[in-house]
């Protein structure tokens, strides 16, 4: 196993993968910017390094300073967490020629995937099923682009090659609307991707986000760890995930079957996830996210696989430890995501935590990385927590995270806990299969 490993994140992320690695013996370096001195998973790592000032740029995407800290510290290995330079093919690659393992997939599959539009191509390659569209970057001619357009049937996204989080994206309903979206798009992808290739594909009105987690070793090996919905989105932001999705078993074997496969084909390593749009009883690839996912504990929750350990063992150089026929998928979970936030404006509120009180119970899991004193920077991501309820069935699990929710004290700051609340005691929401528009049009015609 490793010896000793760098956690080049902050927040819950970090506190989760530090617990991982205290069960399996390995000693932790925390990094932090100035401002992040008393975040938990500081105080309790078995060493620290300050890597910069409190703005990313200069801590937490700071390459340089990230790998010499593993170089002082005499650690083996660097985990990326999610989100900073998490499906940085770059940091991979430094670190790697540095001498440390990074934990996660090779920068060359990060690079593959990272590209909509290469790995759109991989996974047609590999039997995925892809959604309708360019199969290429667009051309600077809008005639062949609205011919195109017609072809697929409108109405269309145009989509940012390098985009995420919902960044890059823009819907046209005809061919009116179409050059000046596709020079719009493009102007946005290149400030903030710096890349400016944009693709076309199908726009799906009513689908369902349902993605399929995957454990790959590099050596031949993978496995699916069932599904997840992420329908319950507010401006492309997923809010709530559950699992199962609810699909049949043969559906299920069917896109799962096919993702491990890919992990094969591609050479994957570490865990993964593949992210589909759903409609009809058809799946289609977005994109897949070459990291741990933040929702990935419902998934745990459901199979008692811990993810993060796995991450690490196969970093270490193990194969799988689970083969397929031994996932077993068990009851149902839930999880919200807490946000420092005004949920009316979605703007930050960062500040001290004057009093806090965590939810418990049989079946409830806390994530989180705050405690009473504790100060929300403006910094960083509103996220400061998640809850996970899980129940022998749906209604059981939906009914816990309630009383958890009533249960969760945050004062000082402005929280989403309500909207969450909402979400729990919303009649569609509780009868399972809304699609990803549903919570948006719901939080719309509430302010009508």
């Amino acid at each position: 196993m490793l010896d000793k490993i760098v956690i080049a994140n902050r927040g819950e992320i970090a506190l989760r993968i530090l617990r991982a690695c205290k069960e399996l013996g390995i000693k932790t370096v925390a990094i932090h910017s100035t401002v992040d001195r008393d975040l938990k998973h500081v105080l309790l790592a078995d060493e620290t390094v300050c890597i910069g000032p409190a703005p990313s740029t200069q801590s937490y995407l700071n390459i340089p300073e990230i790998i010499s800290a593993a170089a002082i510290t005499g650690a083996v290995a660097i985990h990326p967490g999610y989100g900073f330079l998490s499906e940085n093919a770059d940091f991979a690659e430094q670190i790697e020629r540095s001498g440390f393992i990074f934990i996660g997939p090779r920068a060359e599959t990060i690079r593959l995937m990272g590209d909509k539009v290469s790995a759109i191509s991989t996974m047609k390659k590999a039997g995925i099923p892809c959604i309708a569209g360019s199969d290429g970057p667009l051309e600077n001619n809008i005639l062949k682009n609205q011919a195109l357009a017609q072809m697929i049937g409108y109405p269309v996204m145009i989509k940012a090659s390098r985009g995420g989080g919902g960044r890059g994206i823009c819907v046209v309903y005809s061919n009116k609307n179409l050059e000046q979206s596709i020079i719009t798009t493009r102007a946005q992808a290149k400030i903030a991707f710096s890349n400016d290739i944009v693709y076309m594909e199908k726009y799906l009105e009513n689908p369902r986000h349902i993605e399929v987690q995957v454990l790959a070793d590099g050596q031949g090996n993978a496995i699916y760890l069932s599904e997840r919905d992420c329908s319950m989105q507010r401006r492309h932001q997923k809010i709530v995930e559950e699992a199962p999705p609810g699909i049949t078993p043969e559906l299920s074997s069917y896109i799962g079957e096919r993702c491990a496969q890919a992990c094969i084909d591609i050479g994957y390593r570490s865990a993964g996830t593949f992210e589909f749009l759903f409609e009809k009883g058809k799946f289609y690839f977005i994109e897949m996210n070459t990291r741990i996912q933040v929702e990935h504990p419902v998934t745990e929750m459901i199979t008692g696989i811990d993810i993060i350990k796995e991450q690490l063992r196969i970093a270490a150089g193990h194969s799988l430890s689970i083969k397929q026929h031994e996932v077993q998928v068990r009851g149902h979970a839930v999880e919200c995501r807490i946000n420092a936030e005004d949920s009316d404006t979605l703007l930050p509120s960062p500040g001290q935590i004057t009093r806090f009180h965590a939810p418990g119970g049989f079946g409830v899991r806390w994530e989180s990385h705050i405690y009473a004193g504790y100060t929300i920077s403006s910094y960083y991501d509103s996220m400061i927590g998640k809850l996970i309820c899980y129940g022998e069935t749906r209604e059981v699990a939906i009914a816990r995270m309630k009383n958890a929710l009533s249960e969760l004290i945050i004062d000082g700051i402005k929280t989403n806990i309500e909207l969450q609340q909402n979400i729990m005691n919303d009649k569609k929401f509780q009868c399972g299969g809304t699609n990803i528009h549903y919570l948006e049009q719901k939080l719309n015609l509430q302010t009508k």
